[in-house]
């Protein structure tokens, strides 16, 4: 064996990537050695050609067992590692000379924390349990992207270990702007004639390339599909193995945005023309992490090509927006769309500002740190504002407004808002301070973000910042301080909670719809990034890194992409729906200290904010029942709106398809319930297909504050797979709120919990 093919084996043994599905790293563990306090060189020889022997006598030859050991314990310990299969190593087991024999575990350092967060794995072990080892990380399911490009380099799209491209794909490889495809990165195409009439540009060959110049395309598609990246991190923080939620699943790259042009860098035409394409090519799941003002459902690029997707069969996931913490901001709507919202999670690289009196508050970032053992001057962006510069402004730290002889040499406190955090940082740092405190106004409350600042800087929260600023505006010394450097901390608590940035219901086109569907991780998410892009997105910034942190519903949308794949390679014959259902229905909506979410205002959240709850992939694996629908029940929906009959024909393009006589949008087989201007009994059906074992189910139902819920039936018995029952919800307002209440529904075998929000209005 060569040694870049036995290092291969060690790669992939250590990361649990089942390239050789019958072949992974074991430990045979013998007990211990009598060497004595020396030991000679032909003693160590003898002890390895011992566990050759050992091993040769399983596997047939003495050479059989030298390319298969790639470690020998041969000073205090005794016993080898080998690349063995299953069957091997239980035989092995079973030998008198033979103490234990276990598959070799690789220990990992949290970088993509958020698949452990999501109890995908523990400590870099992946249990039989986790919809990882039961989708087979998603192998051969085809992940699409519609974003920004990709940087093709990225060793998130290494394509170790991995076969033949799949016969069905039929996708094509642009490798203008010196792309490159491979057996993971499989398809790479580009969509500019929208973007360049919109913007009255004329193409040139930074237009004519899926190369990312902007990172945000790699980021969302590593994180959907990325492949094991072992010592991945920025700038050592974060440090561990990276990878995306199939990471044996292939990925193509759809380039339809390009530099902001009027606030918007995606045009309806590219997006349109990428979708079809995508649809041509044969993806499985198609992640798009943008959007705008929701919009008519035929006025809406994204509407339409997501629904023509659908009829194929591909799974669409959203991001809902990030125009939170307000209500009714959400995006990407349609009911065949899988919409998704943002969330923390129980890591942070945090960062503590420490002040002269002994205060500390922490803070989140990943820039550098001050040295240690000294500290500085503290001064607001006002009190170092240049004398023409309006103090609010100064506050802000915008441009032009800091004046270095009062600046020089200090840490600056800024307010957040209205700039970008890490320009900041910069206008700080040209004014010639040496460290930044961003603090949060009311309005951002706990939302912290850690940005690779360009000088020593930390991010706090609105009421620690309160406090920051009273003691630095009042202390009748010279205010001093300091901030430490960003280290990674996990089982942080409350978590997760939503993100105020996070758009939110209710739904402005259908109030009958609920969205967003979940929430996921979306906060400093650690995952591939372009190499042509600096770290804080600023041109004097040179700093660039192979993998970046990025918040927003951009990071946790292909999260959710990410296990589409996965639910796809485990369940092929699921349609769209019914992968949305089992995510949806297996939601939760409890933090890791079982009380109920929070929102960033560490205020009890509700389903406008998180829809079903958050993501547990490996429940969405076995949902056990599931609310499906076909492409004529969206038809149906859409006359229920009232949409002319023609329109709906051609939408269709069936020939035979008519609007029933009776739609109800509330009748839409959706995974959730929600009822809008409830003012007297309203009765909803809905439909369960059982995709697990027999099993009689029971209703449970938390009712929404006044109002009465009624389930009929409420047993469901079901005798075999596929089966289909029906129920009907009744709702009856007991007196009138003046908001939104919520409730839910559970139906429930006594092992699965097919978990439906309710939420209506009696307003």
């Amino acid at each position: 064996m060569t040694k870049t093919l036995l290092a291969l084996f060690i790669i992939l043994s250590l990361f649990h990537v089942p390239a050789f599905a019958a072949r992974k790293s074991y430990i045979v563990y013998l007990g211990s050695h009598s060497h004595g306090p020396e030991v000679s060189s032909s003693a160590l020889k003898l002890v390895s050609e011992s566990h050759h022997e050992l091993l040769g006598s399983f596997l047939g030859s003495h050479e059989k067992a030298r390319n298969a050991i790639f470690y020998s314990y041969d000073r205090h310990i005794n016993g080898f590692a080998a690349v063995l299969e299953e069957e091997e190593a239980a035989a092995i087991s079973k030998h008198p000379s033979v103490i234990s024999v276990f598959p070799e575990k690789g220990k990992k350092l949290h970088t993509t924390h958020s698949w452990e967060f999501m109890q995908m794995e523990k400590d870099g072990v992946i249990p039989s349990s986790s919809l990882w080892s039961k989708a087979r990380f998603g192998e051969d399911t085809i992940i699409g992207n519609l974003d920004t490009g990709v940087w093709s380099e990225s060793q998130s799209f290494s394509s170790d270990g991995l076969g033949p491209v799949p016969s069905r794909w039929k996708g094509s490889c642009n490798t203008a702007g010196d792309v490159r495809c491979n057996r993971k990165l499989i398809g790479t195409r580009y969509f500019n004639k929208g973007y360049l009439v919109s913007a009255g540009l004329k193409s040139n060959s930074s237009f004519e390339s899926a190369r990312d110049h902007d990172g945000h395309g790699t980021h969302t598609l590593s994180t959907a599909g990325g492949h094991f990246v072992p010592g991945a991190s920025v700038f050592g923080v974060g440090n561990g193995t990276a990878k995306g939620g199939s990471p044996l699943a292939r990925v193509a790259s759809y380039k339809a945005c390009w530099p902001p042009f009027n606030g918007s860098e995606c045009f309806d035409a590219d997006i349109l023309a990428a979708f079809d394409m995508a649809i041509h090519d044969g993806v499985d799941v198609l992640s798009i992490s943008l959007g705008g003002d929701p919009a008519d459902y035929f006025n809406d690029a994204i509407a339409i090509g997501s629904f023509h997707a659908v009829k194929h069969g591909i799974t669409v996931v959203c991001s809902a927006g990030n125009s939170g913490p307000d209500p009714a901001t959400v995006s990407n709507v349609a009911p065949w769309i899988l919409t998704v919202a943002a969330s923390t999670m129980d890591r942070e690289f945090q960062s503590f500002v420490q002040l002269a009196n002994g205060e500390r508050f922490k803070g989140e970032t990943m820039s550098k740190a001050l040295p240690v053992g000294k500290l500085f001057s503290l001064t607001t962006g006002a009190q170092a504002k240049i004398a023409n510069a309006s103090a609010i402004d100064a506050m802000l730290c915008k441009e032009g407004t800091l004046d270095p002889h009062k600046a020089y040499g200090k840490i600056i406190v800024c307010l957040r808002g209205n700039t970008s955090r890490v320009d900041k940082g910069r206008q700080a740092s040209l004014a010639g301070a040496v460290g930044m405190i961003l603090c949060n106004d009311k309005g951002s409350w706990n939302d912290i973000i850690a940005d690779p600042h360009v000088l020593p800087a930390t991010h706090i929260n609105f009421f620690d910042s309160q406090a920051l600023f009273s003691y630095v505006n009042s202390t009748y010394l010279e205010p001093m301080g300091t901030l430490t450097a960003p280290v990674a901390a996990f089982g942080i608590k409350p978590a997760p909670y939503m993100a105020n940035f996070s758009s939110q219901g209710p739904n402005t086109i259908t109030s009958g719809i609920l969205k967003p569907d979940v929430t996921a991780p979306g906060v400093d998410i650690i995952a591939a990034y372009t190499r042509e892009q600096s770290l804080s997105g600023l041109e004097s910034d040179p700093r660039t890194t192979a993998f970046y942190t990025e918040s927003g519903t951009s990071m946790s949308c292909p999260h959710v992409a990410g296990v589409a794949g996965l639910l796809r390679t485990m369940h092929p014959s699921w349609s769209p729906a019914a992968i949305r259902s089992a995510i949806m229905t297996t939601a939760r909506t409890r933090d890791n200290r079982f009380s109920p979410m929070l929102n960033g205002s560490y205020v009890k959240a509700n389903s406008f904010n998180y829809g079903s709850g958050h993501i547990r992939p490996s429940r969405a694996g076995d949902p056990g029942l599931v609310y499906d629908l076909t492409v004529n029940d969206y038809l149906d929906f859409l006359c229920a709106l009232g949409y002319n009959k023609t329109m709906i024909k051609l939408f269709s393009e069936s020939p035979s398809y008519k609007c029933p006589k009776e739609a109800s949008v509330v009748d839409l087989n959706y995974p959730s319930i929600t009822v809008p201007n409830l003012t007297g009994s309203v009765t909803v059906t809905r439909k369960l297909k059982n995709v697990g074992s027999v099993g009689t189910y029971a209703a449970g139902v938390r009712e929404p504050y006044g109002v009465s819920v009624n389930v009929e039936p409420s047993v469901l018995k079901f005798d075999r797979v596929g089966q289909v029952k029906s129920f009907k919800m009744t709702l009856k307002p007991i007196w009138v709120a003046k908001d939104y209440a919520f409730g839910g529904l559970t139906w429930s075998d006594g092992k699965h919990y097919v978990r439906s929000p309710i939420v209506v209005s009696t307003v």
